[in-house]
Formats: structure tokens, C-alpha cells, sequence
């Protein structure tokens, strides 16, 4: 068979090395310029020590020039990742957890004589139920001689934000669309609150580092001895703030919109039971996207069945609260997503192909989207044509879907606040649009409550 080999086209920042695919088979270049730096990472007993703690990525070295390139030094074949996400699409303490990973790996390398070079979040990702470092290439040779490189970078790409999102007390996952490189420190800065400068690590790593950066500009920066201590202190200082900071807790209009439908007669059972049996009954499914998952309890039905699962909900605290039962459960097999379906993550970065849409990234075998169409098409006046398009892209083999009637109680909620031109918001319409995309292969009454599941296979192509 002959190799396909593609350079991934977020691959080109740094020398050190680059990925690449073979076959869809993903693998990392190591570089020449880099091989001092690699070899020690190795020798050292760095990576394993990180690996072992699983807060790095293991691989399989290769020791062949995959490529071709002149540059090689080394191939690498990571531990494969389900589904990449971004800062972007991350809750307010899957970010923390990241900015403590980041600093854990600078305090446990150090010991090596290692250092991170870089610390940006897209150096993250999901995986096995957890957060992992994944860029190996971030690791090189320690030197006193130099300060952290990376220091403003994890102000500007962690604490920032989270301190932003701290003391406005909301997320604000659209900063970090918006500035994807991190928030510059001027702009921090003039977003926080007057108190924050009481704070002494606020003070430190946001305003005085402000004023020094802006000086830095005007002029050459003096080169300073940065001992191991100041290292290790710097970085206990930022630990320190991290750890404090807190999104408080809210009751947002679906975080609780279980607990509503667990007191509907017989509704949440029935529902339960028939997607239980449907699943059950699946063969050949190893991956699923539960769209509108909210706290995640059919996604722990798709889990139970030994299905990789990617919970995505356009609410954060909801996300953010599923990321907690995950973290305390030990749960490999769930991805909580940010994700507001009628806006989805776009492409973005140079060539608009540095990070790919949502909708690229979101592959799987089974779709589930429940609860979820009236919210599209009557809250976001989505076609019942454009849905069936959109979620046709996602699954890949089949889709349930839940139909709620415009005598629902919460269609009839959200009519009581706009105009009703939702005439052609009716089943036989819904089942028209989606027969375009799908095969309905079963549908069932969820108890007297109106509504309608819908097991539905895609058409082949």
C-alpha cells in the first residue's frame, strides 16, 4: 500500500520538529537542531517520569525517516487522541486544571534538568478521562543563565483569563476565540477590576509584569541570572494564585433542567429506558456525540455501552459541572465540549486550516440529539433542512433524535416571549427534512408526555 504522508498544517512554528499522518496514522518528526534537547529529554528519565504520572503523552519511538527530510533525527508514534478541543471549547476549571498541569511539568522537569520552553494551552488535550500534555518537543535542556521563556505566555494564554473569568464572575470562553495566541497583558490588565492590585500575585504577574513588558519593548532587556529557586518561586507564586481562583457556582436556566423533568410523569424513565434498549441493541459503534448533553446523563448511558462519548452543551456551567463528576468518577470514556451548535467553533489561523471547525472535528459513529431540535428551530429559527444537513455531518452511521411538539409546554414557554411564525414546525415536516439524510428505522412515544424519539441510519453515500 503506498504511504499518504500529510504535514499536519498547524505543524510549522517550530524547528524542533513537526507532525504528520501516514495513512491517518498521526506521528512527530524530531529534528536535528533539536536532538541535544530530545536525547536529554529521554536520557534523563524525564519523559518517562512524566509519562508514568500521565501527565504527558506516551509514544512509540520509530527510528525511521518517515519523511525523507534531511533534518530527521527521530520519528515518534504518539498514543492517539480521540477528538482534539481547544481553550475555547474548555470549562472554567478544565483551564485551571490545565494552567496547574503546565506548572507541575515545569517543577517536575526542572528536577531533570529540563524546562518548558512554551506554555499554551493548545499543548493540551483530553484524553482517558483526564488532561495531557501532548507537544513532547516543549521540553529542553535547563539553564540558570536564562529566566522561564515561557512566563508571559502563561499569563497571557492562562492567568488572564481565568483571572478575567474570576473576578467578573462568568465565563468568558469567546476571549480565548478571540484571542487565540492569549489575551495581551494591556488588555488584562484593563479589564480587571481596581482591587485586583491588592491582590499580591495579581499584582505581580499581571500589573507590575504589564509595565515591565511594555518598557521591555521600548528597549533591549538586560540579561539576568535566574537562579533554580527563583524559578521554582516564580512558579509556587503562580501555582499559589491559580489555585484560588474560582468561578462561583450558578444555577443557570439548564443546569437544573433534569431535576424539572424528572417531576413530568413518567418522562426522564421512559426516556432513559428506550434509549437504553436502542443503544444496547447497537453493534459495530464505538464513538458518539451527545449534542445538548447538559449534565450528561444519557451520555453515561452511551459510556455504560462501552462508547466513547463527546458531551457537548453551549452551557459552560453545565459543562463545567460535568467535568467535575467525570474528574471525581474516574470516567475514561466521556469529552466534555463547550459547544453552541448554532455557532460552532469556526477554522481559524493562517490559511483558516491551523485549527480546524468543530463540525471537522466532530466524527463518531452515533449521533444523539435530544431535547434539542425545538431549541434550534424555534430558538435560533433553524430549518428543520439545515439541522438534518448539519447533524448528517457529525454521525456517521446513525442518529436518535427526540421530536417535541408545539403543544409542549417548553415550546409553548418559548412562544410566550416572540412571535409564532413557526408554521411549518410540525413532525410530519421534521420527518420530511431528515428522510432526505436518514432512514427511520424505529420511533417510539416517550410515555404520554407528546414527544418522539427517532432512531434514524444515515444514507449511504
Amino acid at each position: 500500500m503506498e504511504k499518504t504522508i500529510t504535514r499536519h498544517p498547524s505543524s510549522y512554528r517550530d524547528p524542533s520538529g513537526f507532525i504528520f499522518t501516514v495513512n491517518h496514522i498521526l506521528y512527530r518528526q524530531v529534528n536535528k537542531v533539536f536532538a541535544p534537547h530530545f536525547d536529554h529529554f529521554i536520557r534523563s528519565g524525564c519523559y518517562q517520569r512524566l509519562a508514568d504520572k500521565k501527565w504527558l503523552i506516551s509514544h512509540e519511538e520509530i527510528r525511521e525517516n518517515m519523511t525523507g527530510g534531511p533534518d530527521w533525527h527521530t520519528t515518534l508514534k504518539p498514543a492517539p487522541l480521540h477528538c482534539i478541543t481547544y481553550p475555547y471549547e474548555w470549562s472554567f476549571d478544565m483551564l485551571k486544571d490545565a494552567a496547574l498541569l503546565t506548572l507541575q511539568l515545569v517543577k517536575e522537569s526542572v528536577a531533570f534538568g529540563c524546562i518548558l520552553k512554551d506554555a499554551t494551552p493548545y499543548n493540551i488535550q483530553w484524553h482517558q478521562g483526564r488532561l495531557i500534555f501532548m507537544d513532547t518537543l516543549s521540553f529542553e535542556q535547563y539553564s540558570e543563565e536564562e529566566p522561564w521563556i515561557a512566563y508571559r505566555q502563561f499569563c497571557e494564554c492562562f492567568l488572564g483569563p481565568l483571572l478575567l473569568m474570576h473576578y467578573k464572575k462568568m465565563p468568558l470562553q469567546p476571549l480565548l476565540l478571540a484571542w487565540p495566541e492569549g489575551i495581551p497583558l494591556p488588555v488584562i490588565k484593563s479589564l480587571l477590576p481596581g482591587r485586583s492590585k491588592f491582590s499580591l500575585y495579581t499584582f505581580l504577574h499581571i500589573h507590575l509584569n504589564t509595565g515591565i513588558s511594555v518598557k521591555g519593548n521600548a528597549s533591549p532587556q538586560k540579561k539576568i541570572k535566574f537562579s533554580r529557586q527563583k524559578l521554582l518561586n516564580l512558579v509556587n507564586s503562580l501555582e499559589t494564585l491559580v489555585k484560588k481562583l474560582r468561578l462561583p457556582p450558578h444555577q443557570s436556566t439548564w443546569s437544573a433542567y433534569y431535576e424539572e423533568a424528572c417531576g413530568r410523569s413518567n418522562y426522564l424513565g421512559e426516556k432513559k429506558r428506550i434509549i437504553r434498549e436502542w443503544v444496547g441493541g447497537l453493534n459495530g459503534f464505538k464513538t458518539a456525540a451527545d449534542l445538548g448533553a447538559n449534565d450528561g446523563a444519557f451520555s453515561r448511558i452511551l459510556a455504560e455501552n462501552d462508547i466513547y462519548t463527546i458531551a457537548a452543551d453551549f452551557d459552560p456551567f453545565c459543562i463545567n459541572n460535568l467535568y467535575h463528576f467525570i474528574r471525581e468518577n474516574g470516567i475514561r470514556n466521556i469529552q466534555p465540549v463547550i459547544a453552541d451548535l448554532a455557532n460552532p467553533s469556526p477554522a481559524i489561523g493562517v490559511n483558516n486550516e491551523e485549527r480546524t471547525s468543530l463540525i471537522s472535528r466532530l466524527k463518531v459513529d452515533l449521533c444523539l440529539a435530544l431535547a434539542l431540535i425545538h431549541h434550534l428551530s424555534i430558538g435560533k429559527n433553524i430549518p428543520f433542512e439545515m439541522t438534518a444537513d448539519f447533524l448528517s455531518r457529525i454521525g456517521s452511521k446513525a442518529l436518535i433524535i427526540e421530536f417535541i411538539p408545539k403543544t409542549d409546554v417548553k415550546v409553548q414557554l418559548m412562544l410566550s416571549v416572540k412571535k409564532d411564525i413557526y408554521t411549518s414546525y410540525t413532525e410530519d415536516n421534521f420527518k420530511k427534512a431528515f428522510q432526505s439524510y436518514f432512514k427511520i428505522a424505529r420511533q417510539e412515544p416517550i410515555g404520554d408526555s407528546g414527544r418522539v424519539l427517532y432512531f434514524m441510519i444515515l444514507h449511504e453515500k
